[in-house]
């Protein structure tokens, strides 16, 4: 493999960065908030090393990973990407920070609290207790968005929106799970504005539960994808998740059997 990350990867991955980057300076300009309130998520599930590679190199901080193996094969692949691609360079290789942004299980909560610095889809009391537990064995703070179902389909993840007070308050006493935000994700629809009604009742939920039990830290709505990211921001979005637009079409799915599975 070549050090240096191939200059077409490069351009298109900066490309690509810089198009997404003014979708959200545009959408913020129109609902009268500033472009640095918002965080920029890359969903690279199933995108080869080099394109990541390349968008951190062009400015990306932040990824999303939806399984805990893909994480640990990925993780030290693109850290030794990078340190490749600036060892002959006076400036350090970034460092990204990782999310989990996938479903969770429980027994995957040691290996998720040692790769990520948060975990985005953390939807009931005990899966947030184990990555509590599994964080202060390992000597770590992490980050947590609680996932909320508001759309009410049985195929998504997250906690009803009835046992969210709930929920929160389970992790009021925690100090290595520190709850952050909310996240959701609305029903599929190609109608972006379709979108904003589930978009407004979480920063509801969010600007009620704040003074609450385990509100403390709550200030991050975790919501938005490539095409509704716009309605999401002008509805008070601090995180959205983007991958095709970001990365390109992903590789081909895995043979039957979610990797995810093959965790020990």
């Amino acid at each position: 493999m070549s050090r240096v990350i191939d200059p077409g990867c490069l351009a298109e991955a900066s490309e690509r960065f810089l198009a997404v980057r003014a979708r959200i300076e545009e959408a913020c300009l129109r609902a009268g908030r500033e472009a640095s309130e918002i965080t920029l998520v890359g969903a690279c599930k199933r995108q080869p090393l080099d394109r990541i590679a390349a968008a951190v190199c062009a400015g990306l901080t932040q990824l999303g990973e939806n399984y805990v193996q893909a994480a640990q094969e990925t993780r030290p692949q693109l850290e030794e990407r990078l340190a490749a691609h600036f060892a002959d360079r006076r400036t350090r290789a970034p460092a990204p920070t990782w999310r989990m942004i996938g479903h969770l299980q429980r027994n995957k909560a040691g290996p998720a609290a040692g790769l990520f610095h948060a975990v985005d889809s953390v939807d009931n009391p005990r899966l947030a207790r184990a990555l509590e537990s599994r964080a202060r064995d390992q000597g770590l703070v992490v980050d947590a968005c609680l996932q909320v179902n508001l759309s009410g389909e049985s195929s998504k993840s997250g906690c009803p929106e009835a046992d969210l007070p709930d929920l929160l308050a389970s992790c009021a006493e925690f100090s290595h799970l520190r709850v952050v935000g909310l996240m959701t994700m609305p029903a599929p629809d190609p109608d972006p504005e379709q979108a904003r009604e589930t978009f407004a009742r979480l920063r509801a939920l969010r600007d009620t539960l704040g003074p609450k039990e385990g509100g403390a830290h709550l200030r991050h709505l975790n919501m938005g994808m490539s095409g509704d990211l716009e309605v999401a921001i002008e509805e008070g979005a601090t995180l959205i998740r983007v991958g095709t637009d970001l990365f390109g079409e992903r590789t081909p799915p895995p043979s039957p059997g979610s990797p995810e599975k093959t965790v020990p």
